[in-house]
């Protein structure tokens, strides 16, 4: 206990370097190399190979080809985001082929990659084995589009639905259906062969069937979901897809299909195993650690304001919690993109999912004393910017108004980018080669 104090004044010395550490912590536990080792299956009597997608199918893929024997057969490929192949590590022999295409909206080398995965399948026999690497962005990642749907006007869906407020289940549940290669088709054009499917979730509930859209998982969604989700969402579709949709000519394997009857899929890693790594390490320091959720969805600034709310009851000593803590929480938040009010030029503002919950936070914050905050996607990206998030500081108000700035307008317009980095409060990681969604810490002291 007599720790504690020094501690303690080392972190109010320096409270975004703590933030950063938390952050990093909780990265640090959802990375592919610490945990396939337990979920790695035995080579077969017949042939392995590697197939998956997303943000952290560069790192899965270098965790198999370090772990794999090497003597026994290793082939395939992974596709994962422009910029997120991780350096080969030392000493560990290229087995497999990774390559990169276009994230959050599909581009013709997705679709590339899609084809050739998908054409890797053919002549499998029931004595290989299939090991499938998904992990977040693999559904934008691996794109293959229904027959009869052309690559551009599955793009502008995707672009629309991530412009409209919809959640993560009701993306994804449009792109199985108009895919040839999710909600369970991937696995069953491995069939015969065994597929064992390693996952890391960046979804709320870690539902797997969710997660890249589920390209070896069974769809419980149908067509007459996605079609109920892209008319609340006013997304418009030409007629020769709302027919395909209506007469369910695009519909998905289901959980009877005898394609998964030799199917297994194992989570290496979760939102909630980060959350309490970071709340671990906030209690070696002598912190006390709450974790909320890791399944807060969500408009990013609302969830903002109830973060806020909690951390000024703390800081008041009024609880729930009781200070000095930490408060964290993940899930995926939305950002519904707003016509620009303040901007003279019409432009939509820069920023994604972690920058808006931290101007909504530092809205409802009003200045309050003695809470800092850090908001972050794991996987270094917020949106398609360069940064993974931004910083909140109990002077974030006073230091806008004082560079001109409002935060009314730029929350008006989605410009978190343009606002915390006119602050030098934009958290920058680079990729970091795993996924498990947003990660947000309140420190109240």
């Amino acid at each position: 206990m007599s720790s504690k104090p020094h501690l303690h004044s080392d972190i109010q010395q320096n409270p975004r370097a703590f933030l950063r550490q938390l952050f990093d912590q909780a990265v640090q536990r959802a990375l592919p190399l610490h945990n396939t080792p337990a979920f790695l299956p035995k080579p077969p009597k017949g042939r392995t190979l590697v197939l998956g997608s997303g943000k952290a199918a560069g790192a899965m893929a270098h965790a198999v080809e370090a772990l794999w024997p090497l003597d026994a057969p290793l082939s395939g490929m992974v596709v994962t985001r422009y910029g997120h192949t991780p350096a080969r590590p030392e000493g560990v022999p290229e087995r497999l082929r990774i390559v990169e295409a276009s994230h959050p909206v599909p581009d013709a080398a997705g679709l590339a990659a899609a084809e050739e995965i998908l054409s890797l399948t053919q002549g499998l026999t029931q004595d290989d084995l299939v090991l499938c690497l998904i992990s977040g962005g693999g559904s934008a990642l691996l794109t293959l589009p229904a027959d009869g749907l052309s690559l551009a006007e599955k793009q502008a869906i995707n672009q629309a639905l991530l412009k409209s407020g919809a959640n993560i289940g009701e993306m994804n549940c449009v792109r199985k259906h108009l895919s040839r290669i999710k909600g369970g088709r991937l696995a069953a054009a491995c069939a015969p062969a065994q597929v064992v499917t390693l996952a890391i979730s960046d979804v709320p509930g870690d539902d797997p069937s969710v997660i890249a859209s589920g390209p070896t998982v069974p769809d419980v969604t149908t067509c007459a979901d996605a079609l109920q989700i892209l008319k609340r969402y006013q997304i418009d579709i030409s007629n020769d897809v709302l027919t395909a949709i209506q007469n369910s000519q695009w519909e998905s394997p289901k959980p009877n299909d005898a394609a998964f009857l030799r199917s297994s899929v194992h989570l290496i890693a979760t939102p909630q195993q980060s959350l309490l790594a970071a709340a671990s390490f906030a209690e070696s320091k002598g912190l006390r650690a709450y974790v909320l959720s890791d399944e807060l969805e969500g408009e990013s600034r609302e969830v903002g304001k109830v973060h806020a709310a909690l951390a000024r009851a703390s800081a008041k000593g009024l609880g729930p919690f009781v200070k000095p803590c930490v408060i964290l929480s993940g899930g995926e938040t939305t950002v519904t993109i707003r016509a620009s009010k303040a901007d003279s030029e019409k432009r939509e503002g820069r920023g994604g999912r972690a920058g808006e919950f931290c101007m909504g936070l530092a809205q409802a914050l009003q200045g309050q004393e003695n809470v800092w905050a850090l908001a972050a996607d794991t996987d270094g990206i917020d949106g398609i910017e360069d940064n993974a998030g931004a910083l909140v500081t109990p002077d974030t108000l006073a230091r806008g108004a004082h560079a001109g700035l409002s935060l009314d307008d730029h929350l008006a317009c989605n410009d978190a980018y343009g606002y915390f980095q006119a602050l030098n409060d934009l958290v920058f990681t680079g990729p970091t080669h795993t996924n498990v969604n947003d990660f947000r810490a309140i420190l109240v002291l």
